[in-house]
């Protein structure tokens, strides 16, 4: 059981600097062993303040090392970028002193925007995407144009019956019931290359060859 004991004077400073330190996570901290300082259970404290149970016992523990004050010191452990120390090398050699918001500003301008990265196979053959469409693709489509053949895009999904939620802002974490079992919709679907008509078919067994030659 925790014995950390406040004085008077202690709840009087942690009542005023909890609402008035000018750091949002000091304040924090501050909320946390001010309420502790009240009697409230330390659940109920991490419920109330957000916080895990190790945060709650780091806090506390900081407390015992150097009292308010240590709790008073904000997070100084940022990493440093190594072009920090040639920030003004850079300017003296461009005379240009860029922002982040101006740099975001340029970028746009540019056309380009903030993509997530893909990724594709390690042992992927990248020059062969560009042969099929040159020596097999382009004379199909070409034939297809002139009425000699039937060329069709095929592309198919498999959706499950269950919910997928992304990340959720919570104090705790959420569980949503789902369908039992792993019933899948298939969506099987084929986009004729010169008329765009849409073929498609929707079973719920399992996706077989006869399923694809229907």
């Amino acid at each position: 059981m925790d014995k950390t004991e406040l004085t008077t004077a202690e709840r009087e400073t942690l009542h005023s600097w909890r609402l008035h330190h000018p750091h949002p996570r000091v304040q924090r901290k501050l909320e946390a062993l001010y309420l502790k300082s009240q009697g409230l259970a330390p659940e109920e404290i991490r419920r109330l303040c957000a916080i895990s149970t190790t945060t709650f016992y780091r806090y506390l523990h900081e407390y015992r090392e150097g009292g308010i004050e240590k709790l008073q010191e904000g997070p100084l452990h940022r990493r440093r970028s190594q072009l920090a120390d040639y920030r003004a090398r850079i300017a003296d050699l461009t005379g240009l002193q860029r922002g982040p918001t101006p740099v975001r500003q340029f970028f746009k301008s540019l056309g380009m925007q903030p993509r997530k990265v893909g990724q594709i196979p390690a042992k992927a053959d990248v020059t062969a995407p560009e042969a099929f469409k040159t020596e097999q693709l382009a004379p199909r489509l070409a034939e297809a144009k002139a009425g000699q053949r039937v060329v069709c895009f095929m592309e198919a999904a498999h959706l499950v019956f269950a919910p997928f939620l992304g990340p959720v802002w919570c104090c705790e974490r959420l569980f949503v019931k789902a369908p039992s079992g792993r019933q899948r919709l298939h969506v099987l679907a084929a986009l004729h290359a010169t008329t765009r008509d849409i073929f498609t078919v929707t079973p719920l067994t399992d996706m077989t060859s006869e399923t694809v030659c229907e």
